[in-house]
Formats: C-alpha cells, sequence, structure tokens
C-alpha cells in the first residue's frame, strides 16, 4: 500500500526525539504535577523514579512511549533529576526493561492511553483522515504529529498504512463520484 504522503524524514522521526525540546515544551510537557510527583517518589530506586518520570513525560510530549529510555535527550533528563532529587541522570542505564513494560502499561491505564489496534481508535482516525480529505486540499502528511494528543500514538507502520488507505479510497470516490 503506498503512503507517499509522508516523506521519509517524517516516517524515520515518527515516535523519537528529533531535536532536543525547546524550553517552552520543556517547561509545559516535563514538569511533574504535584500528584505525578507524589507517586513517583513512592517508587523505590533513583532508576526507577527517574524511568517512569521519563516515560510518563515523553508519553504527553510525543503520545508513544519511548523505545529506548537511553535516547531521551540528557535536557530532559536533567530537568526531570532536578525535580525528583535525583543526584545522577546515568542511573537510568540500570532501568530494566521488564520494569519498563510494567510501568508502561500502568500509565495507559492510570491516564487512558489506548494502543491504535483498538477499534474505537482506528474508526476516529479513520473518520478524521475522511473529513481531511473530502473538506480540506492540504496533504495529510504535516498533520501525522497532529495525532500524537489524540491518545496513544499508534507504530510508525500501522500509522501509514492507515492513512494512506484512508486517503486512498477518500481520493478515489472524489474522483469517481459526479459533480
Amino acid at each position: 500500500m503506498p503512503v507517499g504522503f509522508l516523506t521519509q524524514e517524517q516516517r524515520e522521526s515518527f515516535g523519537r526525539y528529533v531535536d532536543v525540546p525547546s524550553r517552552e515544551e520543556l517547561e509545559r510537557y516535563f514538569h511533574l504535577k504535584d500528584e505525578d510527583s507524589e507517586f513517583i517518589q513512592r517508587l523505590r530506586g533513583s532508576h526507577h523514579r527517574l524511568g517512569y518520570a521519563a516515560l510518563l513525560t515523553t508519553v504527553h510530549f510525543m503520545g508513544v512511549l519511548p523505545d529506548k529510555p537511553a535516547e531521551i535527550p540528557a535536557e530532559v533528563l536533567q530537568m526531570l533529576c532536578r525535580q525528583l532529587a535525583i543526584t545522577d541522570p546515568d542511573c537510568l542505564q540500570r532501568y530494566s526493561d521488564h520494569r519498563r513494560w510494567i510501568h508502561a502499561a500502568d500509565i495507559q491505564n492510570c491516564f487512558g492511553y489506548r494502543h491504535f489496534a483498538d477499534p474505537s481508535i482506528g474508526f476516529r482516525l479513520s473518520r478524521w483522515l475522511y473529513a481531511l480529505c473530502w473538506t480540506g486540499s492540504d496533504r495529510p502528511g504535516w498533520r501525522a504529529s497532529g495525532v500524537r494528543r489524540r491518545g496513544r500514538r499508534p507504530s510508525g507502520p500501522g500509522l501509514f498504512r492507515q492513512g494512506a488507505g484512508r486517503v486512498g479510497a477518500a481520493v478515489g470516490r472524489t474522483w469517481r463520484s459526479p459533480l
């Protein structure tokens, strides 16, 4: 299925930190709320606290959980360390994949994030893409980033196939419909 509405750069940067977040983004997305800080402080070990905070703030910022916490920019980790009173940001290297998956499931349950495979999410995205194709003249490639705060972002290929299929169907109907 063609996915020509996204550039190669957009596909490669999906769900990853491309640049260091700006100061405004750091203040908006990486500042822990009081209730989040209280919960995180109950976790044992600085690596667990920093790992949980990194997952939580990254999913708020990008809409996806990071694949590798080691790829989180140092500026983000420093900001989280200051809030959590952690002196060594390198402690994140001790954060295990097993614990990361447990924390990810906890974040999904607590904050209502759902997988893209959830039928209601796929349906809502399909409706949004149809509306975009029928009412707008702009290409949806730049809109792929708009999905991030409408629930948990899907993995790149899933979104691309879904978007390409819906865009192709809507364009086909447009050309087949009588004027």
